[in-house]
């Protein structure tokens, strides 16, 4: 894998990460979180669909390895909402 197809990776990685976090409306850190995200979205909804035996839609093929775009969006979208209930939340008080 050369040096600019790791960098294309890590920007869809960086893309989807943060499509998951705009859809569930829960957002800490900047650019690395949200790489790291669109990696663990990946692995998880990869594996979620297995799980249930669909298909991979809509990957990408970057250095001749597929990056399954569509599982890393929803695998990284339910990593940030399984993060946010476990996260607690500072009480508000006036």
């Amino acid at each position: 894998m050369t040096v600019v197809e790791l960098l294309l990776l890590l920007l869809v990685a960086g893309i989807c990460g943060s499509i998951g976090q705009a859809l569930t409306g829960f957002a800490r850190g900047g650019c690395l979180v949200s790489i790291a995200l669109g990696f663990i979205g990946a692995l998880l909804g990869t594996w979620l669909a297995r799980l249930l035996g669909l298909s991979e839609i809509l990957t990408i093929d970057v250095g001749g390895r597929p990056f399954p775009v569509l599982w890393s969006i929803i695998g990284a979208a339910l990593f940030v909402a399984i993060l946010s209930f476990l996260t607690t939340r500072p009480n508000s008080s006036d």
